[in-house]
């Protein structure tokens, strides 16, 4: 049995058992049930922290080496300045109709529950206590937030709301590390290599126990909320995929036809195989080679563009998962009852930018960057759970736009640079 199809298995077994239980065995009556969830609980907790705790090493790797690749094509001139400007807006314009979807649709809004019992059953300790911390804040300390005092400390309190100065300070030691090493295999850009490498195989060893936490979530989920929330989870889906349907055929098709004077509906023809690809494989770096020979044998790309940016844009221009996770994070306040204001909306479309980039190129690399993310704006982190069952279909998508966004970006950058001006490049080598 392939590994999302255990993770559907689990989500609709919690659904079932959890149904089973809140109809026929509430916890009033049998207090066995009690020992049940407790047992669900310690397995929900296992898994989840087994992400959390490579959530920070993951993060600060993939941002400084993402920066760093990106930065080294600085010798690329005007190929690297516009690939650089097209990747920002799309990746900003993807997270905004994220946030102005999700507002305008409420997909979490009208869950009934007790919210607080929920939340202290999935292990957090007050969803007050949290949006009190987030809310409290004048928007200059937002600022002054964002450059840490001490990366260190800062990464020891990156659950504690100081994630941001982290992927700042990542961000500025990647591009100077663009900027002071000039070798191909400097020792330091192999050891963040290794800690990248090493932290997603520990995610993936994480979700070989995901089967068992979704089940476990899943059904503390259910068994106390009953059958309302799945109503919920549909629209949460149905929003993602229109939003994503809006980027694609909307902003994607305006990008085209104004800054490459292109026929969006051919070019979106002649990459259907490497979205038939990305679909099925849900990884955007599995999907390179397949997207290189699209743009290079069927759009007719200069191959300098088209490897500069594809190869970058594989681990940095992650404009689909930035809509997911803008997606997940005010669905899941939504249900929370976590009421966020114009300040922390703001903070949540940049930290999906910046998380865009520290997001692995691989089937569910957008989950730990989700998790970190969500106790910055005060949404409890346990309630992925419920959405760990959905993922799977959603993550194929929002990777096929990932990798349109790659292809469209080659597209207007070689629709923007002179011939002049390509043949001045040096190494097109991301």
């Amino acid at each position: 049995m392939k590994q999302y199809q255990k993770l559907l298995l689990g989500f609709v077994l919690g659904i079932i058992v959890g149904l089973i239980g809140y109809y026929t065995l509430p916890e009033k009556s049998y207090p066995f049930m009690k020992t049940v969830t407790d047992l669900c609980t310690l397995t929900g907790a296992i898994f989840l922290k087994m992400i959390f705790m490579v959530v920070v090493p993951l993060l600060v790797s993939a941002l400084m080496l993402g920066v760093y690749e990106l930065g080294k094509g600085r010798n690329l001139g005007k190929v690297a300045a516009k690939s650089l400007m097209f990747t920002v807006a799309l990746s900003v314009i993807a997270v905004m109709l994220a946030v102005t979807m999700t507002n305008i649709m409420q997909p979490g809004a009208g869950v009934e529950f007790d919210k607080e019992a929920l939340a202290k059953n999935q292990g957090v300790i007050s969803i007050n206590k949290n949006v009190q911390l987030a809310q409290n804040k004048p928007w200059t300390t937002y600022i002054t937030d964002l450059i840490p005092q001490n990366p260190i400390d800062s990464a020891a309190r990156a659950f504690g709301g100081e994630i941001i100065a982290v992927m700042v300070f990542a961000l500025m030691f990647g591009y100077a590390m663009s900027i002071v090493i000039k070798e191909e295999e400097h020792p330091l850009v192999r050891m963040l290599q290794s800690i990248f490498d090493i932290s997603l195989k520990i995610i993936d060893w994480a979700m070989r126990l995901a089967p068992y936490g979704i089940f476990a979530i899943v059904f503390n989920t259910t068994y106390r909320m009953g059958a309302g929330f799945l109503t919920n989870v549909a629209y949460f889906a149905a929003v993602v995929v229109l939003s994503i349907l809006i980027q694609q055929l909307v902003v994607y098709s305006a990008f085209l036809k104004i800054f490459a004077r292109t026929n969006p509906w051919e070019f979106f023809k002649a990459c259907k195989e490497a979205y038939i690809y990305a679909f099925s494989t849900a990884s955007s770096n599995a999907t390179l080679p397949i997207a290189l020979e699209t743009a290079e044998k069927t759009l007719k790309l200069p191959p300098k563009i088209s490897r500069f940016v594809l190869t970058c844009g594989a681990s940095a221009n992650q404009n689909g998962s930035g809509l997911y996770e803008g997606v997940v994070l005010l669905f899941l306040a939504q249900v929370f009852g976590v009421n966020l204001s114009i300040e922390q909306q703001i903070i949540v479309v940049l930290t999906a930018v910046l998380g865009g980039i520290g997001t692995a190129g691989v089937p569910g690399g957008t989950l730990p960057i989700i998790a970190i993310l969500c106790v910055n704006v005060g949404v409890p982190v346990e309630g992925l759970g419920l959405i760990l069952g959905v993922d799977r279909f959603l993550d194929m998508c929002r990777t096929t736009l990932n990798v349109s966004g790659d292809l469209v970006i080659a597209k207007l950058v070689s629709a923007n640079v002179t011939e002049e001006e390509l043949n001045a490049t040096g190494s097109v080598d991301c």
